[in-house]
């Protein structure tokens, strides 16, 4: 089954105002002719849902009269649709004309009804006496709103909100850049007091998550660089596995295009641990060749040729041995291969590709990159001197060491047989859960009351979520949509989306989103009108709290 767009929203629009002219209704009338169908024709945009109403006329028929003049509701609707449409009047001297005739004029009437004058006059009976009955006659009429089944607020107040939800393609940082490149376009032709907002935004929590994880990959390469300076001492050497890893990475964003992933959080995960698995392969040449031309004083390209001769065995085996650790984490069904299988294949590319470079452009790089080296190389003075003469204690104490460890091999089994028992029991002892909680930068309030409650009940729970969640500190803003929610839609049902403030601005746990929701919890847990149960869901990673009014 194809599904049009995705079932989380990626960001709602908000339209508030402060002119009079515009209440909720007018609002919604205005979003629903201006600024939904334009949002819908953003790329990657599957949904974008009205919580709102457009205008409408409301007739409200008196029963009593209308049997009173003998007429049914079929009667009435028959006459206001068959009173209310638009019609092509058409023109004066179209084809074929008269000959001479030399102009011509198209006729405009008016066919649709535009107020509560003209539609209370819609005809519902000529009577022979020369009497009428109309509309206004039986009902009562007003222009009010076409549905009342939901509505939102801003902040404690009246708005009119626009949900959008990404299409099964869609990019969500692409799709919110674009929504607000769009909306400040619209802007420009919005009436005198009419203004809008993007209050929830979750592409904020991508965001930031890609750019720590481009971070932590930057980190990594540079890391690899300093520690192949620090051990090998030569700039070329360095050179090597620098060039390698960008290679290796660009050939994996190849497969991944291939295969329709996209660059997200699972897949940089991804290629952040195989970066050591990435400067492995090129390390473990780079220092084979250096070894074998100290000790064997040959040129690069000959000890390349030897070097390779001895580890190209070591560097398929422990590739295959690595790609079918994870190879099959690409196969698991339901939700745990939905969540790694990207993560999966994206490792196993990675590696692939390490292994091709590892056998193919590193060599080629250190036959060309390095030049000869004397066997004492690495007796230097200065700050590398000392590293080496530090390294080479190190090295001897722990060669002694395994000395003395050998000779007593059961002693120590004995200690690493305890090693993993503890390993063990401390696993069993540690919690489990799903995926683990993240503060993602806001908190949804789920909020249902019993079966039959009105929405004017479902207001007054509303307004206490509001209050008590805009006096916290660490909370930006808060949405509210009523008629809507997780559990389903109806006058009991109602949706709170609650922004936070930005990361930075609520450093420490007591300020995370799971302390916020914990104090929420507390609060309305005490509260003697309302009960309340905190839920985790830890698939989408937020806090859920479902407030039921008794």
């Amino acid at each position: 089954m194809l599904f049009r767009s995705r079932s989380n929203f990626l960001l709602f629009v908000s339209l508030t105002s402060t002119n009079p002219a515009y209440d909720p209704v007018a609002l919604g009338d205005y979003a629903a002719r201006n600024i939904q169908p334009e949002l819908l024709r953003v790329a990657g945009v599957g949904q974008a849902q009205l919580f709102g109403t457009e205008r409408a006329m409301r007739v409200w028929i008196d029963p009593a009269k209308l049997q009173g003049y003998g007429l049914s509701p079929a009667d009435v609707s028959s006459a206001i649709r068959a009173q209310n449409v638009q019609v092509s009047a058409g023109s004066i001297g179209a084809l074929p004309n008269e000959v001479g005739q030399t102009i011509y004029a198209s006729i405009n009437v008016n066919g649709q009804l535009g107020s509560v004058e003209q539609f209370g006059g819609i005809l519902l009976r000529s009577n022979a006496d020369g009497s009428s009955v109309r509309l206004r006659d039986v009902a009562r009429l007003e222009l009010g709103a076409q549905a009342y089944s939901s509505s939102s607020r801003l902040n404690g107040k009246d708005a009119s909100g626009i949900g959008i939800q990404l299409s099964p393609t869609g990019n969500a940082l692409g799709t919110a850049t674009a929504i607000r490149e769009r909306m400040a376009e619209l802007q420009k032709y919005m009436p005198e007091g009419v203004s809008y907002d993007i209050p929830y935004d979750s592409s904020k929590f991508v965001r930031i998550s890609i750019h720590e994880v481009v971070k932590t990959l930057v980190e990594a390469i540079a890391l690899v660089f300093v520690v192949m300076l620090l051990f090998l001492q030569n700039i070329r050497y360095t050179l090597i596995p620098t060039i390698v890893v960008p290679v290796a990475l660009t050939g994996t964003f190849a497969v991944m295009l291939m295969l329709g992933f996209s660059i997200n959080v699972l897949t940089l995960f991804g290629m952040v641990l195989a970066i050591g698995i990435l400067v492995d392969d090129a390390i473990v040449v780079v220092e084979n060749v250096e070894r074998i031309m100290a000790e064997e004083g040959l040129g690069p390209r000959e000890a390349t040729i030897k070097a390779m001769g001895q580890i190209t065995g070591a560097i398929i085996g422990i590739t295959v041995v690595l790609v079918s650790v994870f190879v099959p984490m690409a196969f698991f069904s339901g939700s745990v291969g939905n969540i790694y299988r990207q993560f999966s294949l994206a490792m196993v590319a990675s590696m692939l590709f390490s292994a091709f470079m590892a056998l193919s452009l590193t060599p080629a790089l250190c036959a060309t990159l390095l030049k000869p080296v004397p066997a004492d190389h690495h007796e230097k003075k200065g700050f590398f001197g000392w590293f080496n003469r530090s390294f080479k204690r190190t090295a001897k104490t722990y060669e002694g060491m395994i000395g003395r460890v050998l000779p007593k091999a059961g002693r120590y089994l004995v200690i690493y047989g305890a090693i993993l028992a503890a390993v063990g029991l401390m696993y069993r002892q540690l919690p489990t859960s799903f995926l683990p909680n993240e503060d993602q930068g806001y908190l949804i309030v789920n909020v249902q009351l019993p079966p039959g409650a009105t929405q004017t009940r479902t207001l007054d729970v509303i307004k206490q979520v509001e209050g008590y969640l805009q006096q916290q500190p660490e909370v930006d803003k808060v949405v509210s949509v009523l008629g809507f929610s997780f559990s389903g839609s109806g006058q009991n049902a109602a949706l709170v989306f609650v922004p936070l403030k930005p990361w930075e601005e609520r450093s420490g746990a007591e300020h995370s989103a799971s302390a916020v929701a914990g104090r929420a919890f507390g609060f309305f847990m005490r509260s003697e009108e309302h009960t309340s149960e905190l839920q985790s869901r830890g698939l989408i990673s937020y806090a859920v709290f479902c407030l039921k009014k008794k």
